[in-house]
């Protein structure tokens, strides 16, 4: 079967438009279903869909293919994220977080993970299950590469929370709870008696300015990734695998 590309502009839009239909009748892609934000909500608030919380022991991931959780791996040590932890949907960490982050580094090696734009949300609420959208304020994050990846975290605090819901800056996080974060990223990879430590530093803790032109950056980059075309192409090869 021949590729069903080209096609007109006209196609295009009707392609999207029962895309989004149907994204109105299926439960949504976590990465790519789920809007940015809610309908009308300030520019500084995000959804932030949430794979792991606190009371985790095993470490959970989003499969990309199919968008149900995973379970990546058991915590056999004593890792706990002090702090609900997902992703911002419709990110994506790639060429122009990788060049932003490769200049204020002065280094030109460094790639994006491939991956959503993680963010941690702090909350005094107990949460006991992730698989769930919250909104998230971002206050800053962290620089963080893992061997030669740009693999930046975002820290936020879930809104209209009574205890951290009115903190809008990194400042206003007392340093006890960064340094518990910074542990976890820095060790939750390490297994004790293993010789070669986990390539993972964190360079750089930055404010909300900061955390915002990432979040942008790694907005553009998915907005360049999966576009219509890539939605297009994706169709077509489906269509020509049924057809072989």
């Amino acid at each position: 079967m021949d590729s069903v590309l080209p096609l007109d502009e006209n196609d295009k839009k009707k392609i999207t438009y029962l895309y989004e239909l149907m994204s109105k009748v299926l439960k949504p892609h976590p990465w790519h279903g789920i809007p940015l934000s809610s309908e009308n909500a300030p520019k500084n608030e995000y959804n932030a869909f949430i794979e792991i919380v606190p009371s985790d022991s095993v470490k959970y991931e989003m499969d990309k293919i199919t968008g149900y959780l995973r379970v990546d791996r058991p915590q056999k040590f004593s890792n706990i994220i002090p702090a609900l932890y997902g992703f911002i949907p419709q990110t994506y960490c790639n060429d122009h977080l990788a060049k932003y982050t490769n200049e204020a580094e002065k280094r030109s090696d460094l790639v994006g993970d491939g991956d959503a734009l993680d963010i941690c949300v702090l909350t005094e609420k107990i949460i006991p299950r992730g698989d769930i959208i919250v909104t998230a304020i971002p206050i800053g994050g962290f620089r963080m590469i893992d061997h030669d990846e740009v693999d930046d975290k975002i820290i936020a605090v879930l809104k209209d929370d009574s205890l951290y819901g009115d903190w809008r800056d990194i400042g206003d996080c007392p340093e006890s709870i960064l340094n518990r974060l910074r542990h976890y990223f820095l060790t939750y990879k390490e297994i004790p008696g293993q010789k070669t430590k986990a390539k993972v530093e964190i360079t750089k803790t930055y404010g909300f300015e900061e955390a915002k032109k990432i979040i942008d950056l790694t907005i553009k980059d998915y907005q360049e990734k999966y576009n219509i075309d890539y939605l297009l192409k994706y169709v077509s090869d489906k269509i020509n695998e049924v057809g072989k």
